[in-house]
């Protein structure tokens, strides 16, 4: 698996708007700079995030970009999703939709666990609980072993 520039910005916009609160708007500047990314992407990234559901934008001097509902109601994989399609593919293509033959057949179950893992974190996981530094027990368990910060 591999997060692009545009999910991790994606995810890092909607943390600042998880953490602004459910009340409070936040222009596209002010997230830009707040996280260091490139204004005119994150426009783009925004428009996604509210065509999506997942943010309300207002305009006018008070206007801006909020949640569309509360933080702990929005898990990663959602972001990731509007920003970027599927969390897991292969060539571009959803795991269910492969076929393979001989020796590679077993990879077709393989790849079918690999989605569901990185389901399980990422739909587990809301803005809230990462705007809150209070990752479920599972995930910290996961990261605490010192592998997971390897690069093999």
């Amino acid at each position: 698996m591999r997060i692009s520039a545009r999910a991790d910005y994606a995810v890092r916009a909607a943390l600042e708007l998880a953490a602004a609160g459910d009340d409070t708007s936040l222009k596209a500047e002010a997230i830009a700079e707040a996280q260091g990314i490139p204004h005119k992407f994150l426009e783009g990234i925004l428009g996604d995030l509210r065509r999506g559901g997942l943010v309300v934008s207002q305009r006018g001097g008070k206007g801006g970009y909020r949640l569309a509902r509360p933080a702990d109601s929005i898990p990663i994989a959602d972001v990731i999703r509007v920003a970027d399609g599927p969390l897991v593919s292969v060539r571009g293509v959803r795991p269910p939709d492969l076929s393979y033959v001989g020796p590679a057949e077993s990879l077709l179950p393989l790849w079918i666990a690999v989605r569901a893992n990185v389901r399980k974190i990422l739909g587990e996981v809301t803005l809230a609980h990462v705007a809150a530094a209070k990752l479920p027990d599972d995930v910290l368990s996961l990261a605490d072993d010192p592998e997971a910060w390897t690069n093999p």
